[in-house]
Parts: structure tokens; C-alpha cells; sequence
């Protein structure tokens, strides 16, 4: 992300590039990992483009987070994992966007929080309902009700974020990246599949999911090319086939 004049706030014209880049790595088999970062210095995303939502009508600002809402669950749904490197301010939608996100990784100097109550808004773009399965209930309700701003040590504690490193989080989000590749893109693209479906339903229905994911896995050369690299104790080379 780079719109450094408005620090990445989610604009119109910010959304719908990010929306056609979203496109573009959904069906780019060659795309096994995404990471999402800021080249603006000390912002991930500081949230909504507020000057500019002042001039929508209630019809187009209703329309505006109902499309922010949908493209971050694009973000959620897409096959590949997504690292979210945040090093610095992850505010209201820049943090929706984060939890959007199958991995968290931030700068101790980070803050991050969702903040909308203080506008007397709600988070809107999924916040209020990704936060509370990643810290449970009563805490996400805490830091929405108190618009509550945390740093990267205390986010990471929380399990907002799965790493809290003291600078730089993309070399730790592509250090991630590096471990995830070997692995087979298949399986890795399933294995997303059955969690993110499976997290929203009973554990019965949950099992069947995984059931339907692994039945996928087994005609696939790949998982003839990891039975074969196990038996002959080398490292498998993958296809994605």
C-alpha cells in the first residue's frame, strides 16, 4: 500500500486499485503467498478517509463500507495465506483490513485499535466481528467500547497478532512466507479453506468440511510426490498438481 499523502486511508480510488490487485493475485497460480505492507513510514492504514466520507450522502457512505466489508472478506477468501506486516499506525479499517489477514505481524511501535466509537461509529468493514473470535467476547467488547489503542507488544499478547518484533516485521512476514513455500501449495490452499470455513460453524459440520478438503488432496500428484519423498528421506518437490 502506498497512498503516503493520505497515510493509506481507505478512499475510493485507493479501494477499487486495491480491489483490482486483489483480482489479479485471486487467479495467479504462480502467487503461492501474499504479503500486505505499507511503504508509507510509520502507517499500516490509518482507517477510513474520513474527508472524504464527510461528503457522501448517507445512501453512498452505506454503500461505501458495504463494499469495504466485501473486500475484506475477499481479502479473508483468498487461496493463498496473507501476512499482514504492520509497522505503525493499524487504526479502525487499517486494522479491519489486518484481521482480514491469516497472519499478524507487527513493530513494538505499532498502534493499532478500533477506534470508530470514538466517532460514534462501529467498525463496519468486519471488526466487531473477526476481533471478538481472535480475543473473545468480553475483551473485544472492552477495546471497542473504549476505542481502545494498543501497541505492538500489547497486540501480540492479545492475539490480535502472532509476532511482536522490535523493527522491520516484513523480514519476519517474509521469513514466514519462506517456510510456508516448501510446503505443498495444495494442502497449504485446502488447509486455509477448511479452517476459515470450519471457525464459522459446529465442530460437526466442521469435520465434514475437513472431510471434503482432504478427499480433494488425495488424487493430486502432489501427495504422490510427498508419500515418495518420505519414503526415500529427501525433500519433496512440489507442483501444485
Amino acid at each position: 500500500m502506498n497512498r503516503p499523502e493520505k497515510k493509506n486511508s481507505l478512499g475510493k480510488v485507493f479501494m477499487n486499485q486495491f480491489c483490482e490487485v486483489l483480482e489479479e493475485i485471486k487467479y495467479d497460480p504462480k502467487t503461492r503467498v501474499v504479503i500486505l505492507n505499507s511503504k508509507c513510514e510509520n502507517v499500516f492504514c490509518s482507517g477510513a478517509d474520513l474527508k472524504e466520507r464527510k461528503t457522501m450522502s448517507q445512501q453512498e457512505a452505506t454503500k461505501f463500507v458495504n463494499g469495504l466489508r466485501d473486500s475484506f472478506t475477499d481479502v479473508e477468501r483468498l487461496p493463498q495465506p496473507v501476512i499482514a506486516a504492520i509497522d505503525g499506525f493499524a487504526l479502525g479499517g487499517g486494522l479491519e483490513l489486518a484481521l482480514a489477514c491469516d497472519i499478524r505481524v507487527a513493530s513494538q511501535k505499532s498502534k493499532m485499535g478500533l477506534v470508530e466509537t470514538k466517532w460514534a461509529l462501529i467498525p463496519g468493514a468486519g471488526g466487531s466481528q473477526r476481533l471478538y473470535r481472535i480475543v473473545g467476547v468480553a475483551k473485544a467488547k472492552e477495546l471497542i467500547y473504549t476505542a481502545a489503542v494498543f501497541d505492538g507488544s500489547e497486540a501480540e499478547k492479545l492475539g490480535v497478532v502472532n509476532h511482536c518484533v522490535a523493527s522491520n516485521p516484513i523480514d519476519k512476514s517474509i521469513d514466514i512466507a519462506r517456510k510456508i513455500l516448501p510446503r505443498g501449495p495444495i494442502a497449504v490452499k485446502l488447509a486455509k479453506l477448511a479452517i476459515n470455513l470450519g471457525s464459522q460453524t459446529d465442530i460437526t459440520s466442521a469435520l465434514s468440511v475437513e472431510q471434503q478438503c482432504y478427499a480433494q488432496i488425495i488424487p493430486t500428484q502432489d501427495r504422490q510426490e510427498g508419500m515418495k519423498a518420505f519414503a526415500e528421506k529427501r525433500e519433496p518437490v512440489y507442483k501444485g498438481e
